[in-house]
C-alpha cells in the first residue's frame, strides 16, 4: 500500500518542482523590469508576457555551450574536418540539384552565387536536417538573464523574438533552434529574421523553418544587404617571402580588409598579378605541418557578418568550392 501511495506523491512533487522552476524567472526583479519595458515600448500585455516567460527554463547546458564555441577551441585543421566532410559535400550537390531554379533566381535577384547559399545552409544545418533542438525561449531567456558576458545582446534578441512571434503569428513557446536562439535552414537569429527574411515564393509567409524557397532567398538577401559583390576573389592562398614579425602581427588581426595588396607586397606577401589597390586581410591558419596563409577580400568579410569567425568564413568558402567541383564531376 505504501508503494502505491508513493507514485502519486512523487508525481505531485515533480509537477510542483517543474512549475516552481518555470515560474522562477517571473520572481526576479530584472525580469519584471524587462516585462514593464516591453509593455511600455512595444505595447505587449502583461498576462501574455508572463505566460510566455513563465514557461522559460534556465538551461545550464546552453551556458556551457556558449562558453566553449568550436571557433575558439579548435584550430583550422580540426575545425575544417567538421564541415568539409563527404556527407556535407554530397549533400550540397543534392540540395543544389533539388533547388536549382530557386538558387538561380536568388543569384539573379541578389547577385549571390548558388555555392555560397548552399554552403551556408550546409554549414549551419546540414541542409535543414539539423536545425536545433532547444526551445528558443529557453535559450534567449537563459542567455539574457543568466549569461552576463552577453546579456545585453541576448536581451535585445529576446525582444526581437517576441516581436517576431507576434508579427508572424508564431507560438513563441513552441519554436526551436540552436543554443544561441538561431532558427531555420539558415539559422537566423531573431533580429536577422525581422531584417532579412523574405517571402521568396510570395505565398504571404516568411517561412525559414520549412520552406526552402524562403530560406534560400533569405540567405541571399542577407548577403546582398551586407555588401556582397560577387565579381571578385573571396579568398586566395598566398606564400610569404619570410614569416616576419610584422606579418605575424597583422595576421588574424582583423576580420575587415585593412591593407592594400601593395602594402602586403611591401611586407613580404607574394601577390603577383593582383590589383595593388585592392583591400585585403591576412589569414594565418594552423593545424597542418606548417601554417597556411590566405588573403581575404571584401566578400570574405561579408561571410564573417553571418558568423564573426575567420574559420567559419573559410569553411563556408571551401565547402562551396568543393560542392562546385563535385557538381561539375557529376554533370560530366
Amino acid at each position: 500500500m505504501a508503494k502505491l501511495l508513493l507514485v502519486p506523491a512523487l508525481t505531485v512533487l515533480m509537477i510542483f518542482s517543474a512549475v516552481a522552476h518555470a515560474e522562477s524567472y517571473l520572481s526576479r526583479a530584472e525580469v519584471d523590469a524587462y516585462i514593464e519595458e516591453l509593455i511600455q515600448q512595444h505595447n505587449f500585455s502583461r498576462p501574455e508576457l508572463e505566460e510566455v516567460l513563465a514557461a522559460a527554463e534556465r538551461r545550464q547546458d546552453i551556458i556551457d555551450l556558449m562558453r566553449r564555441p568550436a571557433e575558439r577551441r579548435l584550430n583550422w585543421h580540426e575545425y575544417s574536418k567538421i564541415f568539409l566532410d563527404e556527407q556535407r559535400i554530397a549533400g550540397g550537390v543534392e540540395f543544389w540539384q533539388q533547388n536549382q531554379a530557386t538558387l538561380e533566381r536568388a543569384q539573379k535577384e541578389y547577385g549571390v552565387a548558388p555555392e555560397v547559399i548552399v554552403a551556408i545552409i550546409g554549414v549551419e544545418t546540414r541542409y535543414g536536417r539539423v536545425t536545433g533542438r532547444h526551445r528558443v525561449v529557453d535559450a534567449l531567456m537563459t542567455l539574457a538573464f543568466d549569461y552576463p558576458p552577453r546579456a545585453s545582446f541576448f536581451r535585445k534578441e529576446l525582444t526581437q523574438f517576441l516581436l517576431l512571434a507576434r508579427e508572424e503569428g508564431k507560438n513563441p513557446i513552441s519554436l526551436t533552434g540552436s543554443y544561441a536562439g538561431a532558427m531555420g535552414f539558415g539559422q537566423f537569429i531573431p533580429s536577422s529574421y525581422r531584417s532579412y527574411a523574405v517571402d521568396f515564393d510570395q505565398d504571404g509567409v516568411r517561412d525559414i523553418w520549412q520552406n526552402r524557397n524562403d530560406a534560400i532567398g533569405s540567405v541571399a538577401n542577407y548577403f546582398s544587404r551586407h555588401g556582397w559583390r560577387g565579381a571578385e576573389q573571396v579568398t586566395l592562398p598566398v606564400q610569404l617571402k619570410a614569416e616576419t614579425e610584422q606579418l605575424l602581427s597583422i595576421a588574424n588581426q582583423s576580420l575587415k580588409p585593412t591593407h592594400s595588396i601593395a602594402e602586403m607586397a611591401e611586407m613580404g606577401v607574394i601577390v603577383d598579378g593582383l590589383d595593388p589597390d585592392a583591400r585585403v586581410l591576412l589569414l594565418r591558419l594552423l593545424g597542418g605541418e606548417k601554417p597556411e596563409y590566405w588573403l581575404g577580400f571584401d566578400d570574405f568579410y561579408v561571410i564573417t557578418r553571418y558568423n564573426h569567425s575567420r574559420l567559419y568564413a573559410m569553411a563556408v568558402y571551401q565547402l562551396g568550392q568543393e560542392i562546385v567541383k563535385r557538381r561539375k564531376q557529376s554533370i560530366g
